[in-house]
């Protein structure tokens, strides 16, 4: 077998390197050259290995030596995930750091769960119970919440012995009566998804305190969402707003192929950051996998893959996890590299005729489900898309968009108005809104969808009367129109702009949400009113009321003023005859 296991580099290009003489499986992780560098078999061809390395080639000759690990790419899950920064492979860069400083050598790597590291284990089982795979075994401290050690999904049997205590994730916690010993890590392939019972339907939201993405385009738990936008429309903000804010437990932010100035922003305010629910810093159910532009493309394209797989660990415990991929289009240029040094016939614009089906597989593994434990868990996956030039008909945007169920089309207009959140309203949708239609009208309001849909309204009637506003101008309109140009801009001002830096503003629940925007409605009712007895629209645009409720968003009592701003609506509309 040794014999089999070693071979020979006879062809480089680039990250892809052609070996004799290994006789591997697909996917296999071979080492490559005297470094030993890590790669995986991508393509075989007769006794030719065709490997993606997720390093630097640089001064690598044929001739030197490849060995088979006869192991698939794996991660390794278990207590010390939360709180880490790993590459696309699952090295810890911190531990990196230590050992080699700011350059790591190539060749160099070390476990992703800390070895030495003792753990508080309190069991859940006792002798003799009999376990099925993707059971509960015992309980962990970790980070902002409780670490469920579960049995690996293809093991079972009954209970030999099961101890209590401070272990390493590698020391036996106990015994199965088949000779399987129990630890707190257990190892996964990471293109190969975790098994569950059953798929269930997304219908409850993944509340995000955004007022756009709430109100007028809410996601599922367990759904998937795209962020399409150009350079400097807000892609990354919004990720670090939806990780800090959403009401996930868990949030797997995978860098991918972004600007290394970018990432370090993540990379130094996210263990600032504090997490509004615990009040314990936010790293605490957090797991950040940074892979730079500058970092190798092979390694870009296990990155998500990595990510996903630790998102649905956690999952299996019965948390709701939230994966922000940023970005999806760093991935698919990494995987229009290698297929090129591959000579595969090129699709559109260059990209492999496997993108969407690759795409696809990424998304499905996302889902709300009933795990092999018995509670329900999820996994939502929101996915920036970074076009070339701002053109969402490229490949990337387009395959995406047949596969997601949101679309919060960024905008780069929006972002010279200095309008932030730069979410679109006319062009961005959420297939989810039938679904969620009854949570909403349960734990919000009853007539929660009926206001969603007036907002809608006002703004698409908006952008159809400012089309004759270009050409004869705003006051050749009726006023019955003006006031309705009025409004839909309250409607953009006060509701959907969003300030992600403000203490009071960069969070709004959904219970004011709804009372902010009912506001805003009643304004529209009274003064629809008003202008049909002919009270001058002047009139009605100074009233004290409108620049009480544009103010209302950064005051500490808006949710006391809001439940006040009706009485005082009526009585400033009565002293104008109303």
């Amino acid at each position: 077998m040794e014999e089999q296991s070693k071979g020979k580099i006879v062809r480089i290009a680039g990250p892809v390197v052609t070996a004799e003489g290994i006789s591997p499986r697909m996917y296999d992780v071979v080492l490559v050259g005297d470094l030993s560098l890590m790669g995986e078999v991508i393509k075989l061809v007769g006794d030719r290995s065709i490997i993606q390395v997720y390093e630097d080639t640089s001064g690598i000759r044929p001739g030197e030596p490849v060995s088979n690990t006869g192991e698939p790419l794996q991660v390794e899950l278990g207590p010390g995930l939360l709180s880490s920064i790993y590459d696309g492979v699952q090295r810890p860069l911190p531990v990196l750091k230590e050992k080699e400083g700011d350059f790591v050598s190539r060749g160099l790597t070390a476990p992703g769960l800390d070895r030495t590291k003792k753990w508080q284990f309190t069991p859940k089982v006792k002798k003799g119970d009999e376990l099925q795979g993707g059971m509960v075994v015992g309980e962990v401290p970790e980070g902002n919440l409780v670490h469920r050690v579960l049995l690996p999904p293809k093991v079972s049997g009954r209970v030999r012995s099961i101890s209590e205590g401070a272990f390493t994730v590698e020391e036996p916690l106990g015994e199965l009566e088949s000779g399987h010993v129990l630890r707190m890590m257990q190892k996964w392939s990471v293109r190969t998804s975790r098994p569950y019972t059953e798929k269930l339907l997304p219908d409850i939201p993944l509340v995000t305190g955004q007022r756009v993405l709430d109100t007028l385009f809410p996601l599922a738990k367990g759904g998937t969402a795209a962020i399409p936008g150009g350079f400097g429309t807000g892609k990354t903000v919004t990720s670090q707003q939806l990780s800090k804010w959403s009401d996930a437990h868990i949030v797997v932010y995978v860098g991918c192929g972004e600007r290394g100035n970018e990432m370090t922003e993540v990379l130094t305010s996210f263990p600032e950051l504090e997490d509004p629910r615990t009040g314990k810093p936010l790293m605490g159910r957090t797991v950040l996998i940074a892979n730079t532009s500058n970092m190798p493309v092979a390694a870009r394209e296990a990155s998500v893959y990595t990510g996903i797989t630790i998102a649905e660990y956690y999952r299996d415990m019965g948390y709701d996890v939230s994966l922000m991929a940023d970005s999806t289009s760093r991935w698919a240029e990494a995987m229009r590299e290698i297929s090129s040094r591959l000579e595969e016939m090129p699709g559109e614009e260059g990209y492999p005729a496997y993108l969407a089906s690759r795409l696809s597989e990424f998304y499905e593994r996302c889902g709300r489900v009933k795990t092999l434990s018995g509670p329900t868990g999820s996994i939502s996956v929101i996915g920036a898309v970074s076009p070339s030039g701002g053109d969402f008909s490229e490949p990337v945007t387009q395959n995406t968009l047949r596969i997601v169920k949101v679309f919060w089309a960024l905008d780069s207009k929006l972002r010279e108005r200095r309008h932030f959140p730069a979410i679109n309203w006319l062009t961005s949708y959420s297939l989810y809104n039938p679904i969620l239609e009854e949570w909403y009208r349960k734990n919000v309001a009853e007539d929660w969808g009926a206001v969603r849909l007036w907002a809608m309204e006002t703004l698409q009637k908006e952008s159809e009367l400012q089309e004759i506003v270009q050409l004869v101008g705003s006051d050749a309109l009726p006023e019955q129109e003006q006031l309705t140009l009025e409004v839909a801009r309250m409607i953009r001002e006060f509701f959907l702009q969003q300030s992600a830096y403000h203490p009071i503003d960069t969070y709004s629940p959904l219970k004011r949400q709804y009372e902010y925007m009912s506001a805003i409605q009643r304004y529209f009712d009274l003064a629809k009113k008003a202008v049909s007895l002919e009270v001058p629209l002047e009139k009605i645009k100074s009233l004290k009321c409108r620049t009480e409720l544009g103010k209302l968003k950064f005051e500490e009592s808006i949710d006391e003023d809001l439940k006040g701003m009706a009485g005082q609506m009526e009585l400033e509309f009565s002293e104008l005859g109303v």
